[in-house]
């Protein structure tokens, strides 16, 4: 069963000190020494060859496969006595199934505040095949052929101290802290099913009902090794999270979608358990194979109707029988690999309208009206490069085999959150797609002189709340008016329900829930700016509505006909920076896909080597980077963070502190 839920969260600060867990500065104050630039160029120091990425196998499930899933899950849930509701998704979040066995849970509840006084979405009941999709599109969109992660491995990362247990209170939080409110059904980035009043074909990646989830019972399905999907399964009455890692838990939902993975396992050398995060392991799964009932038999011709029925879904599944997925890599799926003419680099990949367009092909900023000197179509493209370039030869952190190359998504955005190109390497798990937005719309919002003034325009009284709580807490009645630079790993530091992170005792940060109202369903602004989006969405899954969120999060003022600077909501781990010309903001460069600290790295040797390279534009001058900001906290000065790259971190150089000085 899904376990009690306590004071618990989502999360992602993975190192405390700047630079590689102490080791040397951020770029933040000036008094640093310069240390080496890696990458090539004008600014760099020459590496050695590394072989191309490969490109993954185009395989796909086919309406079998689909069938065969549902059918072993359904047979495994049969026998356990627990009737349940299993999604099926592709790689790209396709819906490829829902099928609804009789007597399943029509919904599930996602957990109250600690204190029971709830805010957002906390303590409502919500569609079960709403989160068996949401569970799906996790297990598929945080993988790779370097990665198998469930949601269980993503309950693990996403809480307010990692790893969760009773006895690491105190620690830091999870490295992918807020995670979970991504891939929402607003995000402009994501396609929606076609049907609906924006078809988007078979293009991925697909929007998420609910976002990521860290209820135990999603995980990846893989055929010959390659990864094509996911499936989710809700049958519980609980939509929750695993508060301690201690321990092993009889979940029936994990059981019964570990049981529909029989013939498409992830392979045993990538699963998470084969994964270290700052010495801590991931966790995969408790439920083991070997603990299954004998569903290997089972096919679909014996579970519809005897077991059940597909169940339509509004706005993602509407077949009455299992379908079959896309294949990664070509234009039917919206991912593929970039012409020389779109990326130069034969290793990108790009996101297409599946007729071969480009969707976010690199192009000038769109604030003319706004600034002086907008980031041109060149700037744009050389920060894309540059960024590009650090990734092939940054070491990865969540991939094996070790010693692998990080593998991301890269997306560009002018000061108004309109994307300027995104590219991304081959087999970059999916979530980092509309999570690098997020993270380039983040760093760039914060960073302009309209953030505070646009959070105080918003409808919401508790999004305007925040406003003075985070200029008390700066004891600065001018924050958020443009004075300072914010990467997200500074904004991240004030979205913790303790400030310093993890430091039990101490106040919420001021972007944050205190932490007896706090869990993984209600962050604080960034869940608070989407809470009414996410209502009307599920509002029209149900049918209780005609009218769909629109492509577009938060209730923000709009800087052009139904567009706001934050488009697909905000993102509170590292892996942004803002882009400056001289002292003034131009955009934003957001990174995600293969470890925080690389994110960070990737997108600050990005912004420094393309002002290097071309003398006009670059990171935010040092003088007024957000770790020159300090708090006072119970007597104590705490500074805030900027950017923190790792130990390491290049596998043609021995090159250490590559972001120190800079």
């Amino acid at each position: 069963m899904g376990r009690p839920v306590r004071s618990l969260g989502t999360a992602a600060l993975l190192l405390v000190a700047a630079c590689g867990g102490g080791d040397g500065g951020t770029g933040g104050g000036g008094g640093s020494t310069p240390g080496p630039t890696p990458a090539p160029g004008p600014a760099g120091v020459p590496g050695t060859a590394i072989e191309e990425y490969a490109a993954p196998t185009q395989l796909a499930l086919s309406a079998t496969d689909t069938g065969r899933i549902v059918a072993q899950a359904a047979a495994q849930a049969r026998q356990a006595g627990h009737p349940a509701t299993i999604a099926v998704v592709d790689r790209v979040g396709n819906v490829l199934a829902v099928f609804r066995m009789t007597g399943a849970p029509g919904t599930v509840k996602i957990p109250d505040a600690p204190n029971r006084q709830n805010v957002d979405v906390q303590g409502l009941d919500v569609p079960s095949q709403a989160a068996a999709i949401a569970k799906a599109i996790t297990g598929a969109y945080l993988s790779s052929a370097g990665n198998a992660f469930t949601t269980r491995t993503a309950s693990q990362i996403v809480q307010p101290h990692f790893p969760p247990a009773p006895s690491t209170v105190g620690l830091e939080s999870g490295p992918l802290f807020g995670v979970q409110f991504s891939q929402l059904p607003c995000s402009d980035l994501a396609a929606r099913f076609p049907g609906t009043a924006s078809p988007d074909a078979l293009i991925g990646p697909k929007r998420s009902p609910l976002g990521l989830s860290a209820d135990p019972g999603g995980f990846p399905l893989y055929k010959d090794g390659v990864l094509v999907g996911g499936i989710g399964v809700s049958a519980d009455p609980d939509y929750a999270f695993d508060p301690d890692i201690l321990d092993t838990d009889a979940d029936i939902d994990e059981q019964i979608a570990l049981a529909g993975t029989l013939g498409f396992a992830a392979p045993e050398a990538i699963r998470a358990d084969r994964i270290y995060v700052d010495g801590t392991q991931l966790r995969y799964s408790d439920a083991a194979y070997a603990s299954l009932f004998n569903v290997t038999g089972a096919t679909y011709a014996q579970t519809d109707p005897a077991l059940g029925a597909m169940l339509a879904v509004r706005g993602y599944f509407s077949a009455n029988a299992p379908l079959a997925g896309t294949a990664y890599g070509t234009e039917a799926s919206g991912v593929r690999q970039a012409t020389t003419a779109e990326f130069a680099d034969r290793d990108a990949f790009i996101l297409t309208d599946g007729s071969g367009a480009n969707r976010f092909p690199i192009r000038a900023g769109t604030d003319g009206a706004d600034i002086a000197q907008p980031i041109t179509a060149a700037e744009a493209r050389a920060l894309l490069e540059e960024a590009f370039q650090i990734m092939t030869r940054a070491r990865a952190q969540i991939r094996q085999p070790l010693d692998s190359r990080a593998q991301v998504t890269i997306s560009l955005v002018d000061t108004r959150g309109q994307v300027l190109g995104v590219v991304r390497a081959p087999d970059a798990p999916i979530f980092g797609t509309d999570v690098s937005l997020q993270k380039a719309r983040t760093a760039a919002f914060f960073s302009g002189a309209h953030a505070g003034p646009d959070l105080l325009a918003d409808p919401s009284a508790d999004v305007r709340g925040f406003v003075g709580k985070l200029r008390t807490f700066l004891n600065d009645p001018a924050a958020l008016t443009g004075a300072f630079a914010f990467a997200d790993r500074s904004g991240g530091n004030l979205s913790r329900p303790y400030f310093p992170d993890g430091e039990v005792g101490n106040p919420p940060g001021p972007l944050s829930r205190p932490i007896e109202q706090f869990n993984p369903f209600s962050t604080g602004l960034q869940s608070a700016l989407v809470f009414a989006n996410l209502g009307q969405h599920l509002a029209y899954v149900l049918g209780q509505s005609n009218a769909d969120t629109p492509r577009r999060c938060t209730a923000l003022p709009e800087v052009a006909p139904g567009q706001s600077r934050l488009q697909n909501g905000i993102q509170i781990f590292p892996g942004s920076v803002p882009i400056y010309r001289g002292g003034t903001l131009i955009g934003g460069l957001g990174v995600s896909g293969d470890g925080i600290d690389q994110d960070d790295m990737i997108s600050f040797l990005g912004a420094h080597n393309a002002g290097a390279r071309l003398g006009t534009l670059g990171n935010a001058p040092a003088e007024i980077r957000a770790d020159t900001i300090v708090v006072n906290v119970g007597g104590k000065p705490v500074r805030l963070r900027y950017v923190s790259c790792p130990f390491a971190p290049f596998l043609d150089s021995a090159a250490q502190n590559v972001c120190q000085g800079l």
